[in-house]
């Protein structure tokens, strides 16, 4: 079992699967393997000799500095043209290439999971009229359909940005010793052309062994999409507060208990989601502060790369699946929406009847009078339109609420 339960709550099996040391080392050996092929094609080595995977231990991935060291050691000892030309950081930066080009497929199906699922909650409760809150106070009101458009749309463009980051970053990395594979002699460029069409990767202009410019790119758009998914799991988690009781996380057994208390409906996807986000900004901190590597190779700054991209991809997944739950899943309750909205006496129309006075004695003067009157109506706890018989029907004041929901929906 690759997925330890001190991590469970904030990565996914797939995604631990994925990062998992038998991954690793058969994402290492495939760039071996593909290796040997094309220089065995083009007549550099003799034939492309079977390769088989090594075990590993981490002992000595701590004596070498890398697991490269060790793993190329293993495979060299019955394959001597095996890692011809290579060097270390080929091996460990094209095989975390190739497991993120594995992880995007893994986030892209929650991905759509989530937004079909919002789409879905977005066209199913267009007219379902609830309280916007603003600094967590009752605001006029908006639509829970506009709401769940609203994170679509987010979600939408972060995904967006994050695949094509993920796009940017699907490139080989070849450039031997110390960036020029001055062992291939004048095979440099073809052996690297070659090996990137064998891996399905894009052949870049030059080796990137202390550019990390792309992979930064990544690990930034990841923070932005798991602080987008947390923005959502907020709003969810106080909608499910019992005081509120507007919507509710899907009802499952052993699902969002209390260890103690029976009565307990827990919002535990949306704390998933939330860990995530808590965690992602200081990983991507991490990165951000380790690009500056020295000359052709960093020291220390390299190698805490593939641990801290790996955490990072798979809270990243790990928010987007328990969104995706979330959503799929979601119970809305209009009638406690439009309880709510009745419960505040209509104070929440104050901004409406402000404008209707306005035209009438000016805003100054028309803002006065209102806030006196949403004064008075908290106090003897009256509706507001006792003492403002101005205010006439407010059933209709959502603006254009219907059609910022149709254009954040989209398609």
């Amino acid at each position: 079992m690759s997925e330890r339960l001190i991590d469970s709550l904030v990565t996914t099996p797939a995604l631990a699967e994925l990062f998992s040391d038998d991954s690793m080392l058969q994402a290492m050996l495939e760039f071996e393997a593909a290796l040997a092929r094309v220089e065995a094609r083009l007549g550099l080595i003799p034939a492309a000799e079977t390769l088989l995977r090594p075990e590993i231990e981490p002992e000595e991935v701590r004596r070498a500095g890398t697991p490269a060291v060790p793993f190329v050691k293993a495979i060299t000892a019955t394959a001597s043209y095996a890692h011809w030309g290579a060097t270390s950081q080929d091996v460990t930066d094209t095989a975390l290439v190739l497991l993120l080009k594995q992880a995007r497929v893994l986030l892209a199906a929650d991905c759509t999971r989530l937004c079909d699922a919002l789409v879905r909650l977005s066209d199913e409760h267009a007219g379902s009229v609830m309280l916007a809150r603003t600094l967590l106070q009752a605001a006029s009101p908006v639509t829970f359909g506009l709401k769940a458009a609203g994170w679509l749309a987010a979600i939408r463009r972060s995904w967006q940005r994050l695949n094509d980051a993920f796009a940017e970053a699907f490139v080989l990395q070849f450039g031997g010793a110390s960036g020029t594979v001055a062992a291939l002699g004048d095979h440099g460029l073809t052996v690297g052309s070659f090996l990137a069409g064998e891996l399905d990767l894009a052949y870049p202009d030059g080796p990137w062994h202390a550019h990390r410019d792309r992979l930064a790119n990544v690990v930034c758009s990841c923070g932005v999409l798991t602080g987008t998914l947390g923005k959502m799991a907020r709003d969810i988690a106080l909608l499910m507060q019992n005081e509120v009781g507007e919507a509710v996380e899907p009802v499952e057994p052993g699902r969002g208990g209390s260890s103690t208390m029976p009565h307990k409906q827990n919002p535990v996807g949306c704390a998933r989601a939330l860990a995530a986000a808590y965690r992602v900004p200081g990983l991507v901190s991490t990165f951000l502060s380790a690009m500056m590597q020295e000359h052709e190779r960093g020291i220390g700054n390299w190698h805490i790369e593939w641990p801290t991209i790996s955490e990072v991809v798979q809270a990243t997944g790990s928010a987007l699946a328990a969104m995706a739950e979330v959503a799929e899943g979601l119970i809305v309750d209009p009638d406690r929406m439009k309880a709510n909205i009745e419960a505040t006496n209509g104070r929440i129309y104050a901004e409406r009847a402000m404008f209707l006075l306005a035209a009438k004695m000016g805003r100054a003067a028309a803002h006065k009078l209102v806030e006196e009157a949403a004064r008075q109506s908290r106090a003897e706890n009256r509706p507001l339109q006792e003492f403002l018989p101005e205010l006439d029907s407010t059933e209709s004041y959502l603006g254009v609420a219907e059609e910022f929901r149709q254009r954040l929906r989209g398609e």
